[in-house]
């Protein structure tokens, strides 16, 4: 088997992991983050014709945020349909 290697971070957290220093979360903890989860989660394909000129403009925008296009996009529809 191939041994992994990690980055200093990571070991961090695994000797922490080893050493008990983590603790359960309370429930309404988890309960509120697998909410979060649950609102951004992509459960829909969409597929749309789109003027290139304006795609590109998309793109070059979520370039410069550093996402992805198709995130950057997803973000403003789902904040255009919240409003």
């Amino acid at each position: 088997m191939r041994k992994i290697k990690l980055t200093p971070l990571e070991k961090r957290i695994e000797e922490d992991l080893v050493a008990g220093n983590y603790t359960l979360a309370p429930k309404e903890e988890v309960e509120r983050v697998r909410t979060a989860i649950e609102a951004y989660r992509k459960n829909a394909i969409l597929h749309i014709r789109i003027n290139e000129g304006i795609l590109r403009k998309l793109k070059e925008k979520a370039k410069k945020l550093g996402v992805k296009y198709q995130t950057f996009i997803a973000e403003i529809l789902r904040n255009v349909a919240q409003s």
